[in-house]
């Protein structure tokens, strides 16, 4: 118990620095990253939406929930972003100008989204110009789709009637052009998009060419040439019958510039994991693409590309190895203070313990100079009376076993003065 005792007075002090040295260094030490954020998903049923519930099942199974806003599309969403209630959202690429650039950031281009749009086979259009005056959907205001159909429409020149700008969008548009209420719809959507995939295999519907693709691009850094290839929708039944150029941007994964540098890593390893396999329009690897984008990229996201995870993200969960990615900082001046410290403390404990004992050497000499000056007996009976009741206290004197050797020695110590005094045992004197 003494042995405990006194390893506890020794060493804790250090105990107390260490804890002291903890706490100031939780004070500066990076804020942890939240645990719920928010995602601008899209309208429900579209391809944004399936895309946001599958970055919600990869976060929360990291710890982070999200919340998922409805929107109109990637219009509504770059307001929602700009607004800061949202911190991150699909955007289709193009759509953000320069003050976008301001408080945004890209963590890289994800996948294609084709600029379709499909008429009836007997329409007899099959040129996007021969939609000019025709009953075309191109989404409602706030839309990625309308606001690169509208792009294009100026692109081919003159002013659109109001009738070629429909804002129906999505299934719904679909249904209209299959019912026959309009003659053509507008989409920028991925190809596995359900209502994409019902009309390229329908026999009934068209979906037109984009013969100048490469010009467009060429003119509008936000766009990309894609062909689809003759039968990659399906081998077997020949769907497409044939190539057909098609006009994409490039979807994007935006967030705004303050979000925790944490979730936007994280962010940026669901992409890879939603994003990297090929589709019907690129091959595998060619997404996500730190190239691909329209807003500047993120710091994370372009350390990220660059190296990978950290070291500390292969082998540990996203909590647990943020923690100590944050914590990291704390180590250096903790063991800095703490490596002298824990070098001293086996001597300073040594000393404490044979300072128990060899302090009373003190007492020891003073009585032997006593009873060396003594004149006479009742003096020097006195004297050892002393030492005998300083043996006592030292009988009492408890420490650890490997230093008894240390405390019988001081006990034969006292006895020899004792005899010494009393004439029994003429010995010289103690030295020092």
């Amino acid at each position: 118990m003494t042995a405990a005792k006194d390893f506890l007075k020794v060493y804790w002090p250090l105990a107390a620095l260490a804890l002291l040295g903890l706490i100031i260094g939780f004070m500066f030490m990076k804020p942890a990253p939240p645990k719920s954020i928010r995602m601008a998903a899209g309208s429900p049923g579209g391809a944004y939406y399936a895309y946001a519930l599958r970055y919600q099942a990869l976060l929360e199974n990291e710890g982070v929930s999200v919340e998922l806003i409805e929107t109109a599309g990637s219009i509504e969403n770059l307001q929602v972003l700009a607004n800061d209630d949202a911190e991150f959202a699909l955007i289709q690429g193009g759509l953000a100008n320069d003050s976008d650039a301001v408080h945004l950031r890209s963590l890289g281009g994800l996948f294609y989204e084709p600029f379709w749009v499909f008429v009836a086979r007997d329409a007899g259009a099959y040129q996007y110009d021969d939609m000019r005056t025709r009953r075309l959907a191109i989404g409602p205001d706030g839309s990625g789709t309308r606001a690169l159909a509208i792009q294009l429409q100026s692109e081919f020149g003159g002013m659109w009637p109001d009738r070629s700008r429909l804002p129906l969008s999505g299934r719904a548009a679909a249904d209209a052009l299959i019912a026959g209420n309009i003659d053509g719809a507008a989409f920028s959507a991925s190809v596995e998009a359900p209502y994409v995939q019902d009309l390229l295999r329908s026999p009934e519907f068209d979906v037109i060419k984009f013969d100048r693709a490469p010009a467009l691009a060429r003119r509008t850094p936000a766009l990309a040439a894609v062909p689809l290839l003759k039968g990659v929708v399906d081998v077997g039944a020949v769907v497409p019958a044939q190539d057909v150029p098609l006009v994409a941007s490039v979807a994007q994964l935006g967030v705004r510039a303050d979000v925790h540098p944490a979730i936007q890593t994280l962010l940026v390893e669901s992409a890879m994991a939603i994003h990297s396999d090929g589709s019907l329009l690129n091959p595998a690897g060619t997404f996500p693409d730190a190239d691909a984008t329209d807003l500047p990229l993120s710091k994370q996201a372009s350390r990220y590309y660059r190296n990978g995870p950290s070291a500390l993200r292969r082998y540990f969960s996203f909590g647990v190895a943020n923690f100590m990615e944050r914590a990291w900082v704390l180590a250096i001046p903790l063991l800095t203070l703490m490596f002298p410290l824990v070098r001293a403390a086996p001597p300073l404990y040594r000393w404490r313990v044979r300072r128990k004992i060899y302090v009373w050497y003190e007492d020891i000499r003073a009585l032997e100079a006593r009873g060396r000056l003594a004149k006479s007996d009742k003096d020097r009976e006195a004297v050892c009376g002393e030492l005998e009741a300083l043996q006592i206290e030292i009988g009492e004197l408890e420490v650890p076993l490997s230093y008894t050797d240390d405390l019988y020695r001081l006990r034969g110590h006292v006895e020899f003065v004792k005899d010494l005094i009393s004439g029994r045992n003429p010995q010289p004197t103690l030295t020092a």
